[in-house]
């Protein structure tokens, strides 16, 4: 039952029981994460889940939300995933949601029914990294899966029941591609229209491509100001009609929340006070992953 280190999830399943189906991920490959640097992708045998799902439901019976660990635990068919979840709903009794990480083209690769039956078991939240809505920056970062699959990821996610968190990656473009960062990112995300939408800001991870890449020259960081200014013209490109959006990772020096469209102006008034000085950043000292 011991969780393989590291175990990385979203602020959101900070009271959710972690069951880890895989190690690592399937793409592995961004050059600017270092989450799973360390750690080869494998599959977990569906008995070793097993057992981890009926002892961890004794050992936490108040247990409402599961989160499935690690980084692409949708990459399994399901085949193998329905009995996992099926267990799940029979062992957790006061199970109200399942939720995981997915990458756009896990989802797209299954049919609108296989979908269903994920609902159906109460998998109705995933989490999907958009990062950037511009291809061209996807593609520089080895990013597996494509913008429109990830869009097309949402859309069908929805119509099956299952809510998206999208999350964008402000100044991955760094400074020479941020207009475009910006702009596609915008189109991307009224196309999609997640029910959650969250930000994180880059942060350079040592051993990873990108940061080699900034050691050498080739990519120029945004500093606190720029990263705000990013976060403030996103918003205001935004034609959300029922969004849910917060900006509270470690990794950002202002933390936000609100409601789209009914909160927009007000996230963009703060965002103008903290550009003109008038509200204070977090430290770089309190920033993190």
């Amino acid at each position: 039952m011991p969780i393989i280190e590291p175990a990385i999830r979203p602020p959101a399943e900070a009271e959710s029981f972690l069951l880890q189906l895989t190690c690592g991920c399937s793409s592995n490959n961004c050059t600017f994460c270092g989450a799973y640097l360390n750690k080869p992708f494998r599959v977990k045998g569906e008995k070793e889940i097993i057992d981890d799902i009926i002892k961890g439901a004794k050992l936490y019976s108040k247990t409402k939300k599961v989160f499935l660990m690690d980084g692409d635990a949708l990459v399994i068919s399901n085949k193998v995933l329905i009995p996992i979840l099926s267990q799940i709903n029979e062992s957790f009794g006061k199970l109200t949601r399942i939720s995981s990480y997915a990458n756009g083209y896990n989802i797209v690769s299954r049919s609108i029914d296989e979908l269903k039956e994920l609902s159906k078991r109460k998998l109705n939240l995933m989490y999907i990294g958009l990062e950037s809505g511009n291809q061209g920056i996807l593609n520089q970062c080895k990013k597996k899966s494509t913008v429109e699959q990830m869009i097309e990821a949402v859309r069908i996610g929805a119509d099956a029941g299952i809510k998206s968190s999208v999350i964008v990656l402000l100044g991955l473009g760094g400074k020479k591609h941020s207009g475009v960062h910006v702009e596609d990112t915008i189109l991307a995300l009224n196309k999609m229209q997640p029910r959650f939408l969250s930000f994180l800001s880059l942060m350079l991870i040592p051993g990873t491509e990108l940061y080699k890449d900034e050691k050498q020259g080739g990519f120029e960081q945004l500093n606190s100001q720029e990263l705000l200014q990013q976060t403030y013209d996103i918003i205001y490109g935004l034609e959300l009609k029922k969004t849910i959006f917060r900006t509270n990772h470690a990794s950002n020096y202002l933390p936000l929340e609100g409601r789209f469209p009914q909160n927009k102006q007000y996230l963009l008034n703060i965002l103008q006070q903290a550009l003109e000085g008038e509200i204070g950043l977090r430290p770089e000292f309190f920033r993190g992953l």
